[in-house]
């Protein structure tokens, strides 16, 4: 049988679109924490899904070691992880919110990746595609009214790091796809559709790692700008691009004629070079 994607966090905004992109995909997927009605929405646009839900969650060592046993009871093999665990936080300054807005920052967005990868990772056989652990904004620069926030999505930002490396002397492969903009339920007035199809193209560039780190290591982290359209996020290595007079007088750009992420990587390291000086090599193994 064809080795499954484990998708955990599925009851969120962003779980939920990778677990969306990966059926599309024809993957089978086990989408851990997915409800009935996500469940029910993602078989009416894909009748013949080989999709398996799951309602655990994972809050300690023994949810993910209990997670673990349910997954080993399917009897299938698998291909890969991608983990959206993150929690719910309210915005405000760091210096007058109590210690427990920051300690449960901690337990929702930090720990539970640490859980999950303890106890998943040994599923993962040799052929495996890999890990990828998917993180929030503010991991580099701190994201105003949620410092909170913003110090969990740095330490996740370091724990893969650190998963990546021990990771990979036992030849898996671990790396965070990390976000530079929030992306969740539409408020009141806002387009729900518009943060599905964001969501969606999260879970595109999600899978398109997995991918890409069958042919070789790895990044630990990856950097997912919030500008980048789905067409330049799924493009196939770039292209020649056209110098015609009519794009030098500003004709509107197309999907077609964008940046390739890695040439809109380079521009934003130059600017933050310029603008917040980094010590040498703070991106020397990051990429978009």
């Amino acid at each position: 049988m064809t080795p499954v994607l484990v998708v955990l966090g599925a009851n969120g905004v962003v779980g939920r679109g990778v677990a969306e992109a990966a059926v599309a995909a024809g993957r089978p997927v086990v989408a851990v924490g997915l409800d009935d009605a996500g469940r029910a929405g993602i078989r009416e646009r894909h009748p013949g899904a080989d999709l398996i839900a799951l309602p655990a969650a994972i809050a300690s060592d023994a949810d993910a070691a209990a997670l673990a046993r349910e997954l080993r009871a399917l009897g299938r093999s698998f291909d890969g992880v991608v983990a959206s665990l993150a929690g719910s936080h309210p915005c405000g300054r760091l210096m007058d919110e109590p210690a427990d807005v920051l300690q449960r920052a901690l337990d929702q967005d930090l720990l539970p990746h640490l859980f999950a990868a303890r106890h998943l990772l040994p599923l993962l056989g040799d052929a495996a595609a890999g890990y990828v652990l998917v993180g929030g904004p503010g991991s580099r620069y701190p994201w105003a009214g949620y410092g909170h926030c913003s110090i969990a999505a740095a330490a996740l930002r370091m724990m893969a790091r650190v998963l990546h490396d021990e990771a990979a002397r036992h030849g898996q492969r671990v790396q965070l796809l990390s976000l530079d903009a929030p992306v969740g339920a539409a408020r009141a007035g806002g387009d729900a559709q518009t943060e599905a199809d964001k969501a969606l193209a999260v879970g595109r560039r999600a899978l398109s790692m997995l991918d890409a780190a069958r042919r070789g290591r790895p990044s630990p982290i990856v950097d997912y700008t919030a500008t980048l359209t789905p067409e330049v996020i799924a493009a196939a290595p770039p292209r020649a691009r056209s110098s015609s007079p009519g794009a030098a007088r500003g004709r509107t750009a197309t999907p077609d004629s964008l940046l390739p992420a890695r040439d809109l990587h380079a521009a934003r390291a130059l600017l933050d070079a310029i603008a917040f000086p980094t010590s040498p090599g703070n991106l020397h193994d990051e990429h978009c």
